[in-house]
């Protein structure tokens, strides 16, 4: 189904007015691990944007940094969803966590937020930093993952910085294919049915959606991706978008850059978020910190 750009941003500037963040059941919230808290700001190529700094229980100096891309469709920017998974990974991997405020379309449309993402890495990694830059990770969520996969390839292809892991969270990998032709038995439907505005919202020339940054795991992105970031991935078996996960995992397993595709039964997308029990949740959460902490601080 084709969209009118018109009507696909207007829809998008609506959702950005509403409340965006859902309501999280308390046991989801992860309120007992403590965090210390600051607001900074981090330049890029298309202006400043805000994050919120996670420092880690034993002091930012000597530990790495791990950047957090938020989900949210490319179009609703509502950073503070990630709060729980933030303070989490920050206390129990050990790392800095940034939480990026990202500009979301139609404010600013691919290849933007990517080079955004990347911008604050290559930020992030700095020598003059309040962290150990030189060990980096990044990951992110829905949108937020592609994000941190796009800013990971950047890195393979520039040589720099350095990026130690990539996490991978439910991400949307493959805009070639229309989202409701993703959209069969047993999967979730919202986003089959969101999805055309967000594609073009975010990416309104379709011709464009067959690169490498915004559909690495469709079929015309072929190169090898042997030294990329490895990766964690993640995906849930109702949502639409696990079929390219399950592709690019395969993809990077090739390469020699996977270190694990973690495929969860009888959730869909953005359950950590949207009601699955704190038991599901928190292996998930654990498994993070675990790589992202063994990809930091192993030798």
């Amino acid at each position: 189904m084709t969209v009118p750009l018109w009507f696909a941003d207007m829809i998008a500037k609506l959702m950005q007015k509403g409340p965006g963040t859902p309501r999280m059941a308390p046991e989801l919230r992860f309120s007992e691990v403590p965090a210390i808290i600051t607001e900074i700001i981090i330049p890029t190529r298309h202006g400043d944007i805000p994050a919120t700094h996670y420092s880690p229980p034993d002091g930012a100096a000597e530990a790495g940094v791990y950047v957090n891309l938020h989900g949210g469709g490319f179009v609703m920017g509502h950073p503070e969803q990630d709060d729980p998974i933030c303070r989490f990974i920050a206390a129990n991997a050990n790392v800095n966590v940034l939480n990026i405020d990202y500009t979301t379309a139609p404010q600013l449309r691919f290849p933007g937020p990517v080079e955004q993402a990347y911008d604050v890495a290559v930020w992030a990694a700095a020598p003059d930093r309040a962290w150990n830059g030189d060990l980096l990770a990044i990951g992110g969520q829905s949108a937020g993952g592609a994000l941190a996969a796009g800013a990971a390839r950047l890195a393979f292809e520039n040589e720099a910085p350095r990026i130690a892991a990539q996490v991978l969270m439910y991400p949307a990998l493959d805009l070639t294919i229309p989202a409701k032709a993703k959209k069969e038995p047993g999967k979730e439907s919202l986003l089959a049915r969101m999805g055309p505005i967000f594609d073009t919202v975010y990416c309104p020339d379709e011709k464009l959606r067959v690169g490498r940054l915004i559909s690495p795991a469709g079929e015309q992105d072929t190169v090898s991706l042997a030294g990329i970031a490895p990766a964690l991935v993640i995906s849930c078996e109702r949502d639409i978008l696990q079929e390219e996960a399950e592709r690019y995992a395969t993809r990077l397993r090739t390469a020699g850059s996977l270190v694990e595709h973690m495929e969860l039964p009888d959730v869909g997308h953005g359950f950590n978020m949207l009601g699955a029990p704190r038991d599901v949740v928190l292996p998930v959460y654990q498994r993070i910190a675990d790589v992202v902490g063994h990809a930091l601080y192993s030798k």
